[in-house]
């Protein structure tokens, strides 16, 4: 009875052992996998500047909760499962089973109707990547979506020189006109004009910006939206003379403002010397910019139009009357600007004595040319005998960056985005605008910032790209392989484009780092499915067309799953309407329409691929082992009533595994090793022994004794025992392998030749 319960253990201990080393194949391949995720992950985690500060969260969230699933699957899972789980294998149908049923009975004719038409599949997949790739070269694209605030902030800009007072009866009118017009949707308005105490964005006297307070949309009566309430404000605007308003948001405009020193979303830089080139250049391309579509609240940087009055001395009657340049130069200062005649003490304080004319006499430019200059002989003379005295038009500001002069011509997009409308502006000026030499255009603002973010992705997205492709021919050994799991990930970009396409979605970093985040997925199911082919072909499976079947029947749940967990998890991000979903749509939006194109392909298409990549060609062989091999086939042609029989591949390979010596030798090995594996801790025969007799003295003495041997074993004897374990079997595979190749390889040299 003891020992039928040991050796009932023994069973049930090596059937645990079996299905822990089955399930630890299979979680070897899922691990790859999120290893190959984690690396995917890597180009957002590269990324810099504002796009960086939004993803590497999400990144690094992702990236630490892989890591921990990938620790627990190899330590906690298991153990728990060992202990948890019933070793009762009955399993009654439930739901899930009939949902698979119902996929299995629509898969199935499908996958065989594929399997048929191998080249249609090919072909078709070929022309809708295409199709995606075109549509994604016409789809524009745009740095990061525009977020709803919930408030406005328009730019109120009046002629250069206006003075204060003006400026605030501008905004004042702006104001009133925004309150009278618009009372269901504008809570409040401030303006704000000029700069703090410390200047974080300094502003000239002649630019405000107007604080627009808006109420919940629920309460708007005249707008359906965001972008129609501001075509309708713009519209009651124009009514305000002499003033142009500029619609933005407070956040937006602040930030475009740090990123370029503009705050339009997109900057025309203009580098040159002469300002007055730079200003017709400036003025040529606003007129450009205004003709296109998507364009609105232009905005040409004025360099010029400053009102200034100029002193232009005469040398020659200076001259005559004796008088110095220096001279006149210091008695204008003094006279309008003050000078320091002297000191005034109050008590400990003392104050500069600034002397100056009296305001009433420095107020229009007669009081400059009425202006007397005293001679050396103590004559006065008016300033307007000894220089021209006029106004003329002078520099209102002179910007420099990288060491040169440039001007601006800002402007923002509605109702198309950004890449289109810059690209189509660069058309019109190359054709329509030739530039001097020494002068030359930039284009900043978002568009320079999604250039840059594509620069830095065109690094970071194929060096991830690279590693997985390492990883994967590291995994499988072949270079076909690793290229089929491959071609998961320009299906998936079909998925992509097509949603962002049907939602009317330009490409962004958004979209960009959704189609990141889909390459993993993307590739895990490609390794799935690929890694049970190789499995049922090392299982013994020959014929590819049942591997194909029978893989895709296995692993159509675990395809299915990844897709849809994935899919399930982003969709509220795709459906969200709350502050900030305008960054999370593009995203979730390219993941789930990736998936669905990239499962339906990897089912349909990856199968047709490794079929076809995987077919045995024809080889040639020695005559001579083609002639042993046909008359090693030809002793088992005749059954006993001398009757053919039909030997298939399967066949020949189950009697050269059985016979081959060689390999009954390799398999007994492998069992040796195993076997030895046990000495590694062994235990002496038990001894017991017993004396009796006069010993040590005359009395009569009694003596029992037991004796226990055992070795103990060290860590370095245990790796000796199992490195010997799985050279034996790495050596029986070998040699099977072997076996194999030169059987099937006569097989078919026979059957081409018969």
């Amino acid at each position: 009875h003891l020992s039928l319960r040991t050796s009932s253990r023994l069973n049930q201990q090596q059937m645990d052992l079996e299905v822990y080393e089955s399930a630890s194949k299979i979680r070897t391949s899922a691990a790859f996998g999120e290893i190959i995720i984690l690396i995917v992950y890597l180009p957002i985690l590269a990324l810099v500047g504002v796009e960086g500060k939004m993803f590497k969260p999400m990144a690094q969230t992702v990236s630490f909760a892989i890591l921990g699933a990938f620790i627990l699957s190899l330590t906690y899972v298991p153990m728990m499962s060992a202990l948890v789980l019933s070793k009762n294998t009955q399993h009654k149908r439930n739901l899930s089973d009939k949902m698979m049923a119902v996929f299995h009975r629509i898969y199935e004719p499908v996958i065989n109707g594929a399997l048929k038409q191998k080249a249609l599949v090919i072909v078709a997949s070929i022309i809708l990547f295409a199709l995606s790739i075109l549509a994604f070269m016409n789809m524009g694209g745009e740095f990061l979506p525009t977020l709803e605030e919930g408030d406005f902030a328009i730019e109120t800009r009046v002629l250069t020189g206006s003075s204060l007072s003006y400026t605030i009866e501008a905004a004042q009118k702006g104001a009133e006109v925004i309150m009278r017009e618009f009372p269901d949707e504008v809570k409040e308005v401030v303006a704000k004009i000029g700069s703090s105490e410390i200047p974080t964005d300094p502003m000239p006297i002649e630019a405000c910006d107007l604080m627009v307070i808006l109420k919940d949309k629920d309460e708007w009566k005249k707008a359906r939206g965001r972008e129609d309430l501001v075509e309708k404000m713009s519209a009651a605007l124009e009514d305000v003379p002499g003033v142009t308003f500029g619609f933005q948001q407070p956040i937006q405009m602040r930030f475009n403002e740090l990123m370029t020193g503009v705050r339009q979303d997109v900057a025309i830089k203009i580098f040159g010397e002469d300002l007055d080139v730079l200003t017709g250049l400036s003025q040529q391309v606003g007129k450009i910019v205004g003709t296109v579509k998507g364009s609105r609240d232009l905005y040409v940087e004025e360099i010029t139009g400053l009102p200034q009055i100029v002193i232009i001395i005469n040398r020659d009657e200076v001259a005559k009357y004796g008088l110095s340049v220096e001279v006149i130069n210091q008695a204008i200062s003094t006279a309008f600007a003050g000078q320091s005649a002297g000191l005034v003490f109050e008590g400990e304080r003392r104050y500069d004595l600034t002397v100056r004319l009296a305001i009433q006499n420095r107020q229009s430019i007669e009081d400059v040319r009425n202006l007397f200059i005293t001679s050396p002989k103590g004559e006065q003379i008016p300033l307007k005998q000894l220089a021209d005295v006029e106004f003329k038009v002078g520099p209102n500001q002179i910007q420099r960056e990288a060491a040169k002069r440039r001007v601006i011509v800002g402007f923002n997009i509605s109702g198309r985005d950004i890449a289109s409308v810059v690209k189509e502006i660069q058309q019109k000026i190359e054709q329509q605008i030739k530039f001097p030499p020494g002068y030359y255009p930039t284009y900043g603002g978002q568009f320079e910032n999604l250039e840059k973010a594509k620069a830095r992705l065109s690094i970071a997205v194929p060096v991830a790209l690279l590693l997985i492709f390492l990883l994967l021919f590291f995994t499988f050994h072949s270079i076909k392989q690793s290229i089929l799991i491959f071609t998961s990930i320009p299906m998936s970009a079909i998925g992509g484009v097509l949603a962002l396409m049907l939602r009317g979605m330009p490409f962004s970093i958004s979209a960009g780092i959704g189609f990141i985040a889909l390459f993993g997925v993307a590739v895990l199911n490609g390794i799935v499915l690929i890694a049970e082919f190789n499995r049922l072909r090392k299982d013994g499976m020959s014929d590819l067309h049942d591997i194909v079947l029978k893989a895709t029947s296995v692993r159509l749940r675990p395809v299915l799953l990844t897709a849809a967990v994935a899919s399930l998890g982003f969709l509220p991000m795709a459906l969200a309407t709350s502050a900030g979903a305008e960054v999370q749509k593009p995203l979730a939006t390219v993941v789930i329409g990736g998936l669905l194109t990239s499962t339906l392909l990897t089912l349909f298409v990856l199968p047709v691929l490794y079929y076809l990549v995987m077919t045995p060609k024809k080889i040639k062989v020695n005559p001579k082992i083609a002639t042993i091999v046909v008359l090693f086939f030809s002793c088992f042609s005749f059954n006993a009533n001398a009757q053919t029989q039909i030997f298939t591949l399967q066949k020949a390979l189950d009697l050269a595994t059985k016979n081959y010596p060689t390999l009954q030798q390799a398999s007994l090995r492998t069992e040796q090793q195993q076997a030895l594996t046990k000495t590694a801790t062994v235990l002496d025969p038990f001894n017991i022994n017993s004396n009796l007799g006069q010993i040590n003295s005359k009395v009569f003495d009694y003596n029992i004794g037991v004796a226990q041997g055992f070795k103990l074993s060290n860590k370095a004897d245990r790796n000796l025992l199992n490195q010997n374990v799985v050279v034996a079997k790495s050596f029986e595979a070998v040699t099977k392998n072997e076996l194999i190749k030169n059987v099937s390889n006569a097989y078919f040299n026979w059957l081409y030749n018969v």
